[in-house]
């Protein structure tokens, strides 16, 4: 493990500052004219959206969760071989049976961040056979580490069909789907886009592979690099442009701003429709044995997401101009998450990376996961709702696709991302985030608007509340009713480690009619 997790470290680790002081009186207060903000730009409908693992759909051991119970751990079936990634202490993982897509909690909480995409991928695909017949083996056949079976594809369909969250996936890249000279085949992808059609399902985008940057610990053959990378991504393509012209091609999922990756964009041009991208701005605690919450709501840390851009936004001028851009898997930290992504003080990474990369012009980012390990927006054994789980669904309430320009640049403990209202024609919805700590932060806003704040008893809380009442499920599993406060035109102040969404439905911005 060790050779791999040096790598990893050097491919995401960043270097953490701590937060600086703000003390005394109220800082600068900017003013908000909502009825005149340009329009910078739109997002796709399906902007906010999640993954589900492929090692979640197929069941076989994912991050071990850092409160695992000794006793909830089930025994894994034969089928589920070894599913270790190569070079990794199988200490970090725990087995966890297919997850329950038919589950109507699941179901119902999905249903509410729709329109969105789901992203069945990750580390664990490049190595899963799709055992194409009505009785799957019981083993993995040579080449590969874990069985996808059709009765599992086909819940994967269901539930993308029931909740609105259309399917992005990849496709095995391991020993088993090479020939004799080393090329990659397309044979499992043909049989899983064959079924997945047959039984009323469409994959909108794939990516070849998961991290190809990573490929070896990923199951790709020893020694897998660009240039064998560049060979098998035009068969992937003219494969694909055959067999499902209406699939979006994703390029190159790397998760590393290196050469590499550059190398990797490079070798896959021409041929996206979308240059596709992971984010971690750490490794968690599982891999590098610390983690540093006193820094989460530093700029340092949350800049991280427009560094990472940046390099790739390069690459895509350079190798793909003009195409759009997706992040198609990011959390906290990878290997898991950090035991505070299950907490309140990652809602700050979370809602303020959607606000950075919609106002950047990337169009989809997909958090990791739905539901499973600490950084999931469900908790896996309860499926009850995280806080994570409470931003996203405020974000899907309220901003919109178009992107408006506040005027207010980022400053240290304010950030303000607008958009136009969901649903509110005219209408103009703020996120304030206030990341400082000690002192409150205000905004001067002409028009009356409806107030939408979320904090916690302490950032390491694991519950939030809304404008001060506790957010939870009914006993019936019913989302409670978010309703705002009124607020009247004048100075607005946001508490300290606070987030606010701000509606203002008769803004009167005529670019959001």
């Amino acid at each position: 493990m060790r050779n791999h997790t040096a790598k990893l470290r050097g491919l995401l680790a960043l270097a953490w500052l701590t937060i600086p002081c703000c003390c005394g009186a109220l800082a600068e207060t900017p003013d908000i004219a909502p009825s005149s903000m340009p329009r910078i730009g739109t997002v796709d409908p399906r902007f906010q959206s999640y993954n589900i693992e492929m090692i979640e759909v197929t069941g076989g051991r994912f991050w071990k969760p850092y409160r695992s119970k000794p006793g909830n751990q089930s025994t894994p079936p034969p089928r589920s071989g070894s599913d270790t990634p190569p070079g990794m202490d199988p200490k970090l993982y725990q087995y966890r049976p297919p997850i329950d897509l038919a589950n109507p909690r699941l179901r119902k909480l999905a249903a509410a961040l729709a329109p969105a995409y789901m992203r069945v991928s990750g580390t664990w695909a490049n190595s899963t056979d799709f055992a194409d017949q009505d009785i799957a083996p019981q083993t993995p056949p040579a080449g590969f580490n874990g069985i996808l079976t059709r009765p599992q594809w086909r819940g994967v369909v269901e539930f993308s069909q029931a909740v609105d969250a259309r399917i992005v996936t990849s496709f095995a890249v391991s020993p088993g789907v090479r020939d004799a000279a080393g090329a990659w085949k397309p044979d499992q992808a043909s049989g899983l886009l064959a079924y997945t059609r047959s039984i009323g399902g469409n994959i909108a985008a794939a990516e070849f592979m998961n991290e190809p940057d990573l490929a070896e610990m990923g199951g790709a053959p020893a020694g897998y690099d660009a240039t064998a990378y560049k060979r098998d991504f035009a068969s992937f393509r003219s494969f694909m442009k055959q067999a499902a012209p209406e699939t979006l091609i994703l390029g190159a999922g790397t998760v590393s701003d290196s050469r590499a990756a550059a190398e990797l964009v490079a070798a896959s041009e021409p041929g996206l429709d979308a240059i596709s991208y992971h984010y971690y701005g750490t490794l968690s605690e599982r891999c590098i044995g610390k983690s540093t919450p006193e820094a989460a709501l530093s700029e340092n840390w949350l800049s991280g997401t427009d560094r990472t851009l940046t390099f790739y936004r390069a690459l895509r001028d350079k190798f793909e101009p003009g195409k759009p851009i997706w992040l198609t898997e990011t959390a906290d930290a990878a290997c898991g998450g950090n035991p505070w992504a299950a907490t309140f003080l990652d809602t700050f990474r979370y809602l303020d990376q959607l606000g950075r990369l919609a106002r950047a012009g990337v169009q989809v980012v997909m958090h990791n996961t739905l539901a499973a390990s600490d950084y999931g927006l469900l908790d896996e054994r309860a499926l009850q709702p995280r806080p994570n789980y409470w931003g996203a669904l405020l974000w899907r309430q309220m901003m919109g696709t178009t992107v408006l320009d506040t005027g207010v640049p980022i400053q240290s403990g304010l950030h303000v991302y607008a958009h136009c209202q969901r649903g509110a024609p005219g209408g103009v919805a703020l996120l304030v985030i206030n990341t400082d700590r000690n002192a409150p932060r205000a905004l001067r806003l002409p028009t009356a608007s409806v107030r939408y704040t979320l904090d916690a008893a302490n950032l390491l809380d694991a519950h939030v509340r809304l404008n001060g009442h506790p957010l939870a499920l009914s006993a019936a599993d019913e989302l409670p009713t978010i309703a705002g406060v009124p607020a009247a035109s004048d100075t607005l102040t946001f508490a300290p480690a606070t987030i606010t969404f701000l509606a203002i439905p008769e803004a009167g911005n005529d670019a959001c009619r």
